[in-house]
């Protein structure tokens, strides 16, 4: 009944009755009633209404609504690191939670074709045995890798495992990153997960805790753009009022604006400097202007000629 009904569809009894004669199943009406009391009495929620001759029955509310299951659908689809393969079961599980009817609107949700998605299909192993690792306190050990011009997987560190201790896991610009403790450097690393290989977790326990006591993870994924990491820099800046809005999406609405005059203000943010920072800038045009520190300013002014120089003045 929860597949074959919803507030627009329904069954009279004769209806439910043929449905269970498709598996061999027999029951009459005095059975059938009893059973939709039983089936209301452990939650599901039955409905029966009086249609001229006939009494129809459709289960009401469900686990889910319908608007919830197309976010969730559309979340899925969206996803880059989650691979074609898994959206399709993932999408096909969530199916199960509406009707038939319901479940082809769905179907009519998934139009995101040519998407980009990731082709590492071990990232849910990954993800669930760093959830694991956390959870018990242990680190982890691993291989990394990056893509090469022939499209090929291609070992980073001539395939040396990596071992860090896990501390977070966050989503970044369509990404799921490890936020880490690497005891060699003596430094929080961050790692793509999706790049990850024959991850196992470790029988030592993790190390770094007096460095996550007081770690924000939100504040570092702001300084960290795109995750590309670099010198931390408090970075003065100018901008023009109508890019107000881009600046609360990208470092959220605790900073302080400070107005400058009827068309500018100034803000003090933490920066990782990197080129992915730069870009960023280079991005927003005229109405962004790099104060402070000179360092950074001297940066900004190198990455511009370096372009001038490549592209041609």
């Amino acid at each position: 009944m929860v597949n074959n009904t919803d507030d627009e569809h329904a069954m009279t009894l004769q209806d439910i009755k043929n449905a269970l004669e498709y598996y061999d199943i027999t029951a009459d009406r005095k059975s059938l009633y009893d059973d939709i009391n039983v089936l209301r009495d452990m939650g599901l929620d039955i409905l029966g209404e009086q249609r001229g001759r006939n009494y129809y029955y459709h289960v009401g509310k469900k686990k889910f609504e319908l608007a919830e299951l197309k976010l969730l659908v559309d979340a899925i689809q969206s996803s880059k690191f989650i691979t074609a393969k898994k959206s399709h079961e993932l999408i096909k599980k969530l199916e199960s939670f509406a009707s038939r009817y319901e479940a082809a609107q769905l179907q009519r949700q998934v139009v995101v074709a040519g998407r980009i998605k990731t082709m590492n299909e071990s990232i849910y192993y990954n993800v669930d045995a760093i959830h694991s690792a956390i959870a018990t306190n242990h680190k982890i050990r691993f291989q990394y890798f990056q893509w090469n011009i022939k499209k090929q997987m291609e070992l980073r560190h001539d395939g040396q495992f990596y071992e860090v201790s896990p501390w977070a896991l966050t989503w970044d610009d369509e990404n799921y990153y490890l936020v880490g403790y690497d005891a060699q450097a003596e430094k929080i690393k961050h790692y793509r997960v999706d790049k990850m290989r024959k991850l196992t977790i470790m029988d030592d326990k993790r190390e770094g805790k007096e460095y996550f006591k007081q770690f924000n993870l939100a504040a570092y994924a702001k300084k960290n753009f795109g995750m590309f990491g670099g010198e931390e820099e408090n970075v003065r800046m100018q901008f023009s009022n109508d890019l107000v809005g881009v600046v609360i999406d990208r470092f959220g609405k605790d900073i302080i604006i400070s107005p400058i005059d009827d068309e500018h203000f100034t803000v003090n943010v933490n920066v990782a400097i990197s080129s992915q920072f730069f870009g960023w800038v280079f991005a927003l045009g005229m109405g962004v202007k790099i104060l402070s520190p000179s360092s950074v300013v001297e940066r900004m002014k190198q990455e511009v000629d370096a372009l001038h120089e490549l592209y041609g003045r």
